[in-house]
């Protein structure tokens, strides 16, 4: 069995914005048991990541260090076609991943008891982010 759906988020710029609560209901309603939940986000200055959904100070520790690794209006950047947080927003983008894999067990995303999913904003500047999510399995 194969589900896709497509979904659209609003982002309020740079941060981290928890997907979990709907990712788990597109798996569902897929009615798939067991299987792979791929999601993959359609833009090349946001991500996905997994990350502790506890303690929020590790995402504000992981953008303090973003900012740091890969500053906004590095000299060293020349595509700043979009403002000084264009091209470091690419960067960051690579450094992480465009794509996540999820078990499926039970109907349900097998997740660690600290893990969230999450959809990371590079842009300082609000923006509509798509995603597409595959669940495969039965």
């Amino acid at each position: 069995m194969v589900h896709q759906q497509q979904l659209r988020f609003s982002t309020d710029g740079r941060g981290t914005y928890n997907i979990s609560k709907q990712i788990g209901e597109i798996i569902n309603k897929s009615g798939v048991q067991t299987g792979i939940c791929q999601i993959f986000i359609q833009h090349t200055s946001a991500s996905l990541i997994l990350c502790e959904n506890a303690d929020p100070t590790v995402r504000t520790d992981l953008d303090a260090f973003m900012k740091r690794l890969v500053p906004d209006g590095d000299s060293l950047f020349k595509h700043t076609d979009e403002g000084p947080d264009d091209m470091s927003a690419h960067v960051r983008t690579i450094l992480t991943e465009s794509s996540l894999s999820i078990p499926v067990h039970d109907g349900r995303e097998n997740l660690g008891i600290w893990q969230g999913i999450y959809l990371w904003e590079h842009r300082t500047h609000s923006f509509k982010r798509n995603l597409s999510v595959t669940i495969v399995g039965e």
